[in-house]
């Protein structure tokens, strides 16, 4: 029997109007860091926070429904939801996905919440497609989460600049067994355990609970709980983990690197995201820098997906490579054959 092939039917986003600029997050630092460097330094002129109901699973619906209207697809054939969307949600130990679909009328679905930081969509695509090869009682998923775990964030943290940028908005995508367009190939995830908790927030848990005396200090603590130890490693590491992954994700897909066109990455310091472009042989035609939405966690992948689409980026069989890293420490790429026919259509 001839093994199933999974496209991507579509995308859909939601980011709140409401933003934070480089000069007032600046302010927040009390000066140690100026507007100016924000901009040049860490890439971003602004960036989109919660307004009034924009809680994370809200978010996720508004992005799912978004989906659902750009796709064409009726709720009642997804057969499940894999929910990417964060932890920090309206109401601890809800279930995400199950509310999610619920929302947006997927009654035939079942769901399920995915959680592996900013790699949690392309994880959760892997995840998605391995299902729809597997079982074939299962026709169409839908991937899909809100985030705003910059609330989290204290400016006046010197340690935290490399999360100044997190922002807020919600991702859907979804995908569809034997859909001849867009077909998502093989993909390559790594993690490193030893910075399995250099990251974190650390009041508000079993082992550190909130109490009367820490309750202001815990909303805003999301910190490097041993940064020294998790800068030297990821320099130590990271790059060369996300060759990896991206070598190993065209290898498996027996798709030659040198032809990929377009990169769906993360938002991170503008110099790295110059630095990885240079080492895969791209311009900066051929990504999208988030510069206006900061990082928004696993949701950058499709939104940069999303407005690539848009804009003119992606042509008939143009190679896309989804990248993602998430602390704890992951990293994770995946290969798409954009447009008609799929692994047929690679120049």
């Amino acid at each position: 029997m001839k093994k199933r092939t999974v496209g991507i039917v579509g995308t859909g986003i939601y980011i709140p109007e409401q933003v934070i600029t480089a000069k007032e997050i600046a302010d927040a630092t009390n000066g140690i860091w100026a507007e100016q460097a924000i901009i040049d330094k860490l890439g971003f002129t602004q960036k989109p926070v919660p307004g009034p109901g924009d809680g994370t699973q809200a978010m996720g619906v508004k992005a799912a429904l978004d989906c659902l209207k750009n796709t064409g697809v009726d709720p009642l054939d997804i057969d499940v939801v894999l929910c990417m969307g964060e932890e920090w949600k309206e109401y601890p130990l809800t279930t995400s996905a199950i509310y999610i679909q619920e929302q947006i009328g997927a009654k035939n679905a079942w769901g399920i919440d995915v959680q592996n930081r900013c790699c949690t969509t392309v994880t959760a695509m892997k995840m998605a497609r391995d299902m729809l090869i597997a079982d074939e009682s299962i026709d169409t998923i839908m991937v899909c989460g809100g985030y705003r775990n910059g609330d989290f964030v204290d400016y006046s943290d010197k340690n935290m600049s490399m999360m100044f940028n997190l922002g807020a908005g919600a991702g859907a995508i979804i995908l569809k067994a034997d859909y001849n367009r867009n077909i998502l190939l093989e993909s390559h995830i790594m993690s490193d355990g030893s910075m399995a908790r250099d990251a974190g927030v650390e009041i508000g848990g079993i082992e550190n609970p909130i109490d009367v005396d820490n309750i202001d200090e815990a909303y805003k603590s999301l910190r490097l709980l041993q940064p020294e130890h998790m800068k030297n490693r990821l320099n130590e590491v990271s790059m060369s983990n996300w060759m990896q992954c991206i070598d190993l994700a065209f290898e498996k897909s027996n798709v030659e690197k040198s032809q990929l066109d377009y990169l769906a990455v993360l938002h991170f310091k503008y110099s790295m995201h110059k630095q990885m472009l240079g080492l895969l042989g791209l311009d900066e035609s051929q990504s999208i820098y988030l510069s206006e939405f900061g990082h928004i966690g696993q949701v950058d992948q499709i939104l940069s997906l999303h407005l690539a689409e848009r804009q003119g980026k992606l042509k008939e069989g143009s190679v896309v490579s989804m990248i993602a890293a998430g602390i704890g420490y992951a990293w994770a790429a995946n290969v798409i054959i954009w447009g008609e026919g799929g692994e047929g259509s690679v120049r």
